[in-house]
């Protein structure tokens, strides 16, 4: 069956040079704390945006106000060229949040008939239900349903007026490894029809993986924008990994181009902007073993890009 309302949304972003989100300059102030400070970010229509930061970095706000939860106190926001409360009241927008939301003493099923009533037009619900991975379970009360289940119950209610723009907050929260492989692939596949999906999560490695694009928050702005591999180069240096027996952190903290060591167990991790001559000093003045070099991982840069003091 024909994907109508995300062909129709298809159709609107194809009328000129509309995005599927466009922010420019947003501010909102609770009280004296700039929980967003400034804020320009676009979306792309297919795109799969992460958002990232740590918490009070601005993200949660800023999802509100693309959603139409709360108003900017400057700058403004459009989504498909639209208002956040128009696109949504147009079916152009869902939303799948972490908790809220089920009545636990009815089926699977029943939510979504349900959750269907309330809109003009919707998928069938046997498609949603197979589409989030629950239809083997459509008869059971959501109160005894898994965390991961209920997740992806909340996965399907939001594909019911198939959405333009599918905004997650940590979708995978209570999933085991495979129930979140299997969600990622159905939502690249959405994303490959040209649904946009912009997604908030701890679980860093599945912004690496799964992300088009990394968005990277930290006290109220945007620090860093672009792949995982443009973000990864955002910081220098390299690490060399490498097992060392009652190893002294201080002394090789105190090595030239060193800037910081990690130690779990007999395991040393060297973040250094020399490699080679870090790994030279191990090889030839410890007894290191089962030595590695790799460049920056995400967790690494997260760590740097937000641990600064607070912005002017």
């Amino acid at each position: 069956m024909e994907n109508t309302r995300l062909a129709a949304t298809s159709a609107v972003a194809a009328e000129g040079t509309l995005d599927a989100v466009r922010a420019t300059g947003l501010e909102k102030h609770y009280g004296d704390v700039r929980a967003v400070r400034g804020v320009d970010l676009t979306v792309g229509q297919g795109e799969i945006v992460a958002f990232l930061g740590p918490n009070g970095a601005g993200k949660t706000t800023t999802i509100d106000m693309i959603l139409g939860l709360a108003e900017p106190d400057a700058g403004s926001v459009s989504v498909f060229g639209r208002t956040p409360r128009a696109a949504i009241v147009q079916g152009y927008v869902s939303a799948v949040l972490q908790t809220g939301g089920l009545l636990k003493d009815i089926t699977v099923r029943e939510t979504l008939e349900l959750t269907a009533s309330l809109f003009v037009d919707t998928r069938p619900v046997d498609e949603v239900l197979q589409r989030a991975g629950i239809r083997e379970i459509a008869d059971r009360r959501v109160g005894v349903c898994s965390g991961g289940q209920q997740q992806r119950l909340r996965f399907a209610m939001a594909l019911l007026p198939d959405p333009g723009l599918l905004i997650l907050d940590e979708p995978t929260t209570g999933m085991d490894v495979e129930g979140r492989r299997s969600f990622w692939s159905a939502i690249r596949a959405d994303a490959a029809r040209g649904r946009t999906v912009l997604f908030a999560t701890h679980y860093l490695e599945e912004a690496d993986a799964y992300a088009d694009r990394i968005v990277l928050m930290s006290q109220g702005r945007i620090v860093a924008d672009g792949s995982a591999a443009e973000i990864k180069n955002l910081v220098s240096g390299r690490i060399v990994r490498a097992t060392i027996d009652d190893a002294d952190p201080v002394a090789l903290a105190a090595l030239p181009d060193v800037d910081g060591v990690e130690t779990q167990g007999d395991r040393v991790s060297l973040h250094t902007k020399d490699s080679d001559a870090v790994a030279r000093h191990l090889l030839t003045h410890t007894a290191a073993r089962d030595l590695e070099i790799s460049a920056q991982s995400l967790e690494s840069v997260f760590l740097a890009l937000t641990s600064e003091g607070d912005p002017s």
